[in-house]
């Protein structure tokens, strides 16, 4: 039983005290509005780089915990992981919808030098590494398997079952902005057969990397930071 708990905890851990960080952000932005002080009005650019360090020192306290092996499918992965970006973007790039400027812009503090490179660096960090880690953890390591059998570690990764797969989905898309669930739908679908296809979850965690570094370029070439 201890077992499964630490397993849980492990694969709960980091995505839940990510969410914590959203909620804080939600927060102090809602009772510091009118405010001038950036800290309270914006306070995003303070609480995204402490819930990436958290997210970031929890994850590698943890990462014995995790079974990454083997990875698989590594070209299948990178595909599904391009496809994905198309089907977020393509709001944007195919039906004009209007651009999503607001959001983390590594421009707050200076356009160039330290201030800039600092915040570029730390929002690329979560981006890529800290989000597809605690998400492909929690929605494919835990909650796909957990909704098969309550002991998820004993289901082996990438078992199928429709009710794990539309849950799965329908969380997946949940925690997005009512204006991506279309997007995060087709996505979460995507991400769930590079887990049923590859059985690997080192897999999901590149394929979610891949989709996110890519989007990373398309917001910094157009300044959507509403992707982020």
């Amino acid at each position: 039983m201890n077992g499964v708990r630490t397993d849980r905890v492990a694969y709960l851990g980091p995505f839940l005290v990510f969410l914590a960080f959203l909620f804080l952000e939600a927060a102090v932005r809602k009772v510091g509005e009118g405010y001038a002080h950036w800290a309270l009005s914006q306070p995003r650019y303070w609480i995204i780089p402490l819930q990436t360090f958290v997210c970031a020192a929890l994850l590698w306290r943890l990462r014995r915990r995790f079974d990454l092996r083997p990875l698989a499918g590594f070209g299948f992965a990178t595909f599904i992981g391009l496809l994905s970006l198309a089907v977020w973007v393509s709001p944007q790039a195919l039906f004009k919808v209007a651009p999503r400027t607001d959001g983390f812009d590594p421009n707050f503090f200076a356009s160039s030098g330290w201030p800039y490179w600092s915040s570029l660096t730390v929002r690329l960090l979560r981006i890529t590494v800290v989000v597809p880690f605690a998400e492909e953890l929690f929605w494919r390591g835990f909650l796909l398997r957990y909704l098969v059998r309550e002991d998820f570690a004993s289901v082996p990764f990438g078992t199928f079952t429709w009710r794990s797969f539309l849950l799965t989905i329908a969380g997946f898309c949940a925690i997005h902005e009512q204006a991506d669930w279309p997007a995060a739908i087709v996505t979460g679908a995507l991400f769930n057969l590079v887990a049923y296809r590859t059985r690997s979850l080192a897999a999901c965690v590149l394929t979610h990397a891949v989709t996110n570094l890519a989007l990373a370029g398309y917001i910094l070439r157009t300044g959507q930071w509403g992707f982020w």
